[in-house]
């Protein structure tokens, strides 16, 4: 499992909880294309991401726009979008409707992750069986089982990212 940060300094935190950690900003898009090597599933987790509003706007819209596009062109083979969190909520409605208009256009399979991410119960869980559900894996099967249960509920919230104006 790869995972991304804009701080290099995060680097360790990942590694900590073993993912192989990538340092990438989503306002820069070339910055994360290098991450996508040999990556089936992606999953764009900014649903509370902090920034300025016209920063949020870019993010969640032509951001992720232009990081779908680049999706086509690589291994990766699903797109898990966040769509709730501290995000204004129509920011996110556009991102799905992004997400979904590359799903039909790209034909790239989507899953909507509709959890709230501040139920830190609930929400790890919820994650990985979209991922599960895109890989088409039983939810009872080696990495599947091991996404799908809500196993570091004590932690500080999965989701994060802050957007720059």
């Amino acid at each position: 499992m790869r995972g991304t940060a804009r701080d290099p300094t995060a680097r360790a935190g990942l590694e900590a909880d073993g993912i192989e950690p990538w340092v990438g900003d989503p306002d820069r898009i070339g910055t994360l294309t290098g991450a996508l090597d040999g990556v089936t599933v992606v999953c764009w987790l900014l649903g509370s991401a902090t920034g300025t509003p016209d920063a949020l706007a870019a993010l969640h819209g032509p951001r992720l726009r232009a990081f779908c596009e680049r999706l086509v062109d690589t291994t990766v083979r699903g797109l898990v979008y966040e769509a709730v969190g501290n995000v204004a909520t129509e920011l996110l409605d556009g991102g799905v409707e992004i997400a979904r208009e590359a799903a039909r256009t790209w034909e790239i399979p989507l899953r909507i992750l509709d959890a709230d991410p501040a139920d830190r119960r609930e929400w790890p869980g919820a994650a990985g069986r979209r991922v599960c559900e895109l890989l088409d894996a039983p939810a009872d099967h080696g990495t599947c089982a091991t996404l799908a249960k809500p196993d570091k509920a004590d932690r500080d919230s999965p989701q994060g990212g802050q957007a720059r104006g």
